[in-house]
């Protein structure tokens, strides 16, 4: 497949990289790798083994890659404002769009630009770097699942799912979006927000803190009564295994303790207002995660 990567970054490098390894012609639409890219290629670099991966091109114009089979959006959800200039260009008749992005409320953007049957969410449960323009380090391939924007499995996911499992990832369907999406912020509604609001630390001082490692678990109760609520519900051992999965990361640095850090913006609506809306919407008292954005929103207002 022709196959545009709108953000490559370390999330879109790294799945760039793997599909053009699988053989597609891949390109890669960035905003400040795209010099590094086309000269040096993507390096990525997972448990010691290091490979350079070359790729179509890569570029800051999406109207010089032209329409694809497939485009994978991996842009911060703080950037949605510029999908319609990024995206439209790479649409033809029959294109598919893939979002890889955090939080709630993607979809819903991607769907003012083409049919909400060509779209597909899917999240990744990894830990991946991006250590230097066009270099990438996964210390977690995980996986990733796969979802249609509405409805059932359809033929649009199964053709994400084929491109990404032919390029040695764990991927698979699943049958709503919704509760995929509750499951993963199960983890990033405590582990992203307390890296923030307990001070820019690593996911391991979170877990080595009493306080802040119960107040992960509250923040975890809560996600899960809110997708219970609106009939999405997930067991404790869900729960129980986000910690488990937690420790073996080390420390770890959240991406959106990256963004604040850096200086960038936040993902505060896709991870945490929009969720939390939901869940108030579904009639889920939510006062850690209320709390949460709260001292996440006072810290990033007072960021030097």
């Amino acid at each position: 497949m022709k196959i545009a990567i709108v953000g490559t970054g370390a999330v879109g490098g790294w799945y760039a990289a793997l599909l053009a390894e699988a053989g597609h012609e891949v390109h890669c639409l960035a905003r400040s790798d795209f010099e590094a890219i086309r000269a040096h290629g993507l390096t990525i670099r997972n448990k010691g083994a290091e490979r350079v991966v070359q790729v179509a091109s890569a570029t800051p114009d999406a109207a010089t890659i032209g329409s694809c089979d497939l485009v994978v959006v991996t842009i911060k959800s703080t950037a949605n404002h510029a999908l319609p200039a990024l995206v439209t260009p790479l649409l033809g008749p029959a294109t598919v769009v893939l979002t890889l992005q955090n939080g709630m409320g993607n979809v819903e953007a991607l769907a003012k630009l083409l049919p909400i049957e060509r779209i597909v969410a899917g999240l990744c449960f990894v830990c991946i770097y991006r250590t230097a323009p066009g270099m990438i380090d996964a210390t977690l391939a995980g996986y990733v699942r796969m979802a249609a924007a509405t409805g059932p499995i359809n033929p649009s996911v199964e053709s994400c799912v084929a491109a990404f499992a032919s390029a040695g990832v764990d991927c698979q369907a699943e049958i709503s979006l919704e509760a995929v999406l509750w499951k993963k912020l199960c983890w990033n509604i405590p582990f992203n927000g307390l890296s923030i609001a307990g001070g820019s630390i690593t996911t391991d001082l979170i877990l080595a803190d009493p306080v802040l490692n119960e107040r992960a678990y509250s923040l975890m109760k809560e996600v899960q009564a809110a997708a219970t609520a609106r009939g999405h519900g997930f067991e404790d051992t869900h729960i129980k295994r986000q910690f488990v999965v937690t420790v073996g990361m080390g420390p770890y640095r959240p991406s959106s303790l990256i963004d604040f850090v850096e200086g960038r913006d936040v993902e505060v609506e896709g991870i945490w207002g929009e969720p939390l809306r939901r869940g108030q919407a579904a009639g889920v008292a939510m006062p850690e995660t209320e709390k949460l954005v709260a001292e996440i929103k006072s810290r990033i207002a007072t960021r030097k």
